[in-house]
């Protein structure tokens, strides 16, 4: 079943991330990590969905997304960047693989965040992020989305890196086989995996190399 959605606000996150809060229409409900297909009204771009996380909670009065636009491919993304407040877009009903199994460690590359921003916020507003710890990386430390954010955030152990250039207050390094078992000391513990395919494919590998069990590594294929 198809949703219209008006956007209300839009606010840049960083340099090419932005937070888009839109109104919530009857009938949208969801739970924390599920994704929806968005599509713009535009009838040159109505065919052309997308997959997109909510990044609000189950029970809020509106809908947030954070998107990274990709101006260098010329898609939704690009043409989400130019949305203004008043202008719609339409969504189906929400499905996805990735939910809140208990306590573990996320791992996330870039925009793969994005399904674990509900999860921990929602943990956090529960008070249950005891044992939870966040691997996160990016190519720069300008890329790091809602960074202040998760470092506020009580109980939540937070590791940063960087890939492509050298960070200033983060580790540069590559999250592999090496540099997990470096940071991480209980691999019996459950993983929550999410960023492009070729390195959620490599680090589930990773994983599984150093002792972690299939079942205990929650994914969404196709990010």
């Amino acid at each position: 079943m198809a949703h219209k959605l008006t956007l209300k606000e839009k606010t840049s996150l960083t340099h090419d991330v932005n937070q888009y809060v839109f109104t919530r229409p009857e009938g949208v409900e969801f739970t924390p990590g599920q994704a929806t297909e968005l599509s713009l009204e535009d009838p040159a771009w109505q065919d052309e969905g997308r997959p997109f996380t909510f990044t609000s909670q189950p029970e809020d009065s509106t809908l947030e997304f954070v998107i990274k636009s990709y101006p260098s491919h010329d898609g939704v993304t690009e043409q989400l960047g130019a949305l203004k407040p008043g202008q719609s877009v339409e969504i189906v009903d929400p499905f996805g693989a990735i939910s809140d199994a208990g306590p573990g460690t996320f791992i996330a590359a870039g925009a793969g965040l994005t399904p674990f921003i509900p999860i921990l916020r929602h943990r956090m507003q529960a008070g249950t992020l005891k044992g939870c710890r966040l691997i996160y990386t990016n190519k720069s430390e300008a890329d790091i989305i809602l960074r202040e954010e998760w470092e506020a955030m009580r109980d939540l152990e937070t590791v940063f890196t960087v890939t492509d250039e050298p960070g200033k207050t983060v580790r540069r390094a590559r999250v592999d086989q090496a540099f997990l078992a470096g940071v991480i000391d209980d691999f019996s513990q459950r993983f929550y995996l999410c960023g492009p395919g070729d390195f959620v494919d490599d680090v589930r590998d990773a994983l599984k190399a150093l002792g972690a069990k299939a079942d205990r590594i929650i994914t969404e294929e196709g990010w």
